[in-house]
């Protein structure tokens, strides 16, 4: 059993419990639940440059990237650096995270926020709106066609952005017109290989009319220019500068580094 296979066991779980703890009327009746998201795909189309950072404390690959991050600094610090968005975690069990992380960033930063989560539920992209999410992630390698068009017209009705997260071209054959954004992971799930070129090669292939981003593996701003040139809108961005001792600097001086190469 590979590392997808055990998350999503555990999310089951997970799911089942935060069910009998709050429902979906429950959801529905929070305060940030009315709020009207923010695009995080225009946003990505608006920027030069397109940055997506990431909010997390550990990985199944890296489990002490920075356990002792503080949300409401770090999103803080990215956002006064100019990034498009906001990748946060909230998975706990494997990657330290918390839905209390994106209500938490979502008390102080206007800057759309994706809610990273292995998503297999429609409540949680229910719950996804009730704690200030503007955007949610669907990845490809654990939801059947149906489910991605289901889950991505679900999110569509709530005003949210999905991310659609492939990594081969056989994937993009689970792409619906209610997808905002689709990412290309350069990082194989299964075998947690990397290769930021993965995304060159595959992006002749993505829709047009769609937002184009390019995940993991990206660590230099000469790879931004590159993929920039591609073609790509935007970039999530998230180990290289959360294993930093100053995320938010470090996002700062990359972002510097982009422009003055542009």
């Amino acid at each position: 059993m590979h590392i997808l296979d055990k998350i999503v066991l555990h999310k089951k779980e997970e799911i089942a419990k935060r069910k009998d703890v709050q429902s979906i009327k429950d959801l529905e009746s929070t305060e940030l639940f009315s709020r009207t998201p923010r695009s995080l795909s225009t946003a990505l189309k608006e920027s030069p440059i397109g940055i997506i950072s990431e909010f997390k404390r550990r990985s199944p690959s890296k489990p002490t990237i920075n356990l002792d991050a503080k949300v409401s600094q770090i999103v803080t610090h990215y956002t006064q650096a100019g990034v498009s968005g906001i990748s946060i975690l909230t998975d706990e069990h494997f990657f330290g995270g918390h839905t209390n992380d994106l209500m938490d960033a979502r008390r102080i930063v206007d800057t759309p926020l994706l809610r990273k989560e292995f998503i297999i539920d429609e409540y949680q992209i229910i719950e996804a709106k009730s704690i200030g999410a503007d955007a949610i992630l669907l990845i490809t390698e654990i939801l059947t066609k149906e489910e991605v068009k289901s889950f991505a017209a679900l999110a569509k009705s709530l005003q949210l952005d999905t991310l659609l997260e492939i990594h081969t071209l056989e994937q993009l054959e689970k792409y619906t017109t209610d997808i905002d954004i689709v990412g290309v992971n350069n990082r194989d799930l299964t075998q947690f290989t990397v290769d930021p070129m993965h995304s060159v090669r595959l992006f002749e292939h993505l829709p047009q009319e769609v937002t184009k981003i390019s995940e993991s593996g990206i660590h230099d701003p000469d790879t931004i220019v590159m993929l920039k040139e591609t073609g790509y809108n935007g970039f999530l961005i998230g180990e290289r500068f959360m294993k930093m001792q100053d995320p938010g600097k470090a996002c700062q001086d990359f972002i510097t580094d982009v422009n003055n190469r542009l």
